[in-house]
């Protein structure tokens, strides 16, 4: 096949295949990464439908046939993950995935965030029974527990601090929720202190600060109007249990504090591994830009980027502007080997060298209809299948460019990011075996494994 004139074909050529082939100065390498011991937490992050649960699932099996001992978080309330692992479902206590090569020693276990039964856990491992049975018993806590906005960042945070404090695992990988409330959790111990130190939690503890009937008589006194307007907005009943359970919470919320710091302080920590998950298309990388900057914001360990979903073609050589005009050729008859397709045939030396548009044959008396002997013949339709092929061929070859160049603006506003990429697949990921595949895939950098023998 000759080039066409302007050259456009070689560099079509160069660059679908430069869109196959990372820059190895930005090449995040995964193997390394999960078999480092000092690497204990991964978190994984991104918008939503871009495959995190996937990729963390697939990170998560990869280093336990590796040899170490990992469990893998969601905190996405979907079930994908559970059924990749062949587990009924999943809850908060942590469960083992059968089917997982150990023959290196390791082990993956798999647990899904209760925010309730995490909030209930810690009630009942830092207050007394009496105490405990009182808050837990409470509507307010009930209502807080089950939903409240910030609680599930919060209770993630909770979770995460108790599985490391545990050290029962060599590994935790973190499966965020979608959406920027993805880093949500960074904020838990900020918002957390401002809630506790608030103006509203200052008037409501301090009935049982001061105690008895001065307690009272000291908010019958001084806030008798703000609890008036708060219970008419509230409902007076409402507002009795909120300050029961903030009188019974008040001796753990230095507890809270603490922990929720702590966990924060682990995040930044050099054995805390982030990775942005986005797929090649231009809202995900405008997200995994939010998520990279606001990461280096936080002073939060990036190791890289998960480009998910790339698209690759093995006849990537072949131009979209060639395969279209090799479509029109075989499309219509009459111009059959013009290398331009209709332009071919528009600018034709006939059509060029006369000064006159071309007269029209003369009228044929009407006949009646017969089949086109051309559009019969086997080879035409071969000709309109190989047509279609080829224009199916430009759409891909289209796609692939979009995507390169939406990576390629990522890339030149973070080109300190390393990237890995996988390729899109056929099908969802639904066992350990396609978990299996991601995780090469992950490892390899590139979006196409290769051939076996190659």
């Amino acid at each position: 096949m000759s080039p066409d004139p302007a050259g456009s074909y070689q560099e079509s050529a160069r660059h679908q295949e430069g869109a196959r082939q990372l820059s190895p100065a930005r090449v995040l390498d995964i193997d390394p990464l999960l078999a480092d011991p000092e690497t204990r937490i991964v978190v994984c992050c991104g918008s939503g439908g871009v495959g995190k649960t996937t990729t963390a699932a697939a990170l998560g099996l990869r280093a336990a046939e590796r040899g170490r001992k990992v469990v893998v978080l969601t905190i996405d309330p979907a079930r994908r993950l559970a059924q990749s692992m062949g587990i009924d479902s999943l809850d908060n206590t942590p469960r083992r995935v059968k089917g997982v090569d150990d023959a290196a020693g390791g082990e993956l276990h798999a647990m899904m965030l209760d925010m309730k039964r995490t909030f209930d856990e810690i009630v009942e491992a830092h207050a007394d029974p009496d105490r405990a049975a009182a808050i837990l018993g409470n509507p307010f806590y009930q209502s807080l527990s089950a939903g409240f906005a910030g609680t599930q960042e919060y209770m993630a945070m909770e979770k995460l601090g108790q599985l490391r404090a545990r050290d029962d695992w060599d590994l935790i990988v973190v499966d965020t929720p979608p959406s920027r409330s993805a880093l949500d959790f960074l904020d838990a111990p900020k918002r957390l202190g401002s809630f506790l130190d608030g103006k509203l939690i200052r008037v409501l503890l301090a009935p049982a600060k001061v105690g008895g009937r001065a307690g009272m008589k000291f908010l019958n006194v001084g806030m008798s109007m703000m609890t008036g307007v708060l219970g008419k907005v509230l409902g007076g009943q409402f507002l009795k249990d909120v300050q029961t359970f903030v009188a019974a919470m008040d001796s753990m919320f230095g507890g809270f504090r603490t922990r929720a710091d702590a966990t924060y302080k682990l995040l930044q920590a050099p054995g805390t591994a982030f990775l942005v998950v986005a797929a090649p298309e231009r809202d995900a990388l405008r997200e995994a830009a939010y998520f990279v900057e606001r990461l280096a914001a936080e002073d939060m360990p990036l190791a890289g980027l998960v480009l998910n979903r790339v698209h690759g073609s093995g006849a990537d050589r072949l131009s979209a502007e060639r395969a279209l005009a090799a479509a029109e050729n075989l499309e219509d008859p009459r111009i059959v080997d013009q290398d331009d397709g209709k332009a071919g045939v528009r600018n034709s030396p006939d059509l060029q060298d006369s000064s006159d548009t071309p007269e029209p044959p003369a009228e044929e008396p009407e006949a009646p209809e017969a089949a086109d002997p051309v559009e019969d013949t086997p080879e035409r339709s071969v000709d309109r299948l190989t047509a279609g092929l080829l224009r199916l061929h430009a759409e891909r070859m289209h796609l692939l460019a979009r995507e390169q160049r939406t990576r390629d603006r990522f890339t030149a506003r973070h080109p300190e990011v390393a990237v890995t990429e996988v390729a899109a697949l056929p099908g969802d990921v639904h066992d350990l075996a396609g978990l299996r595949d991601i995780g090469a895939r992950l490892a390899t950098g590139e979006p196409e494994l290769p051939e076996p023998g190659a």
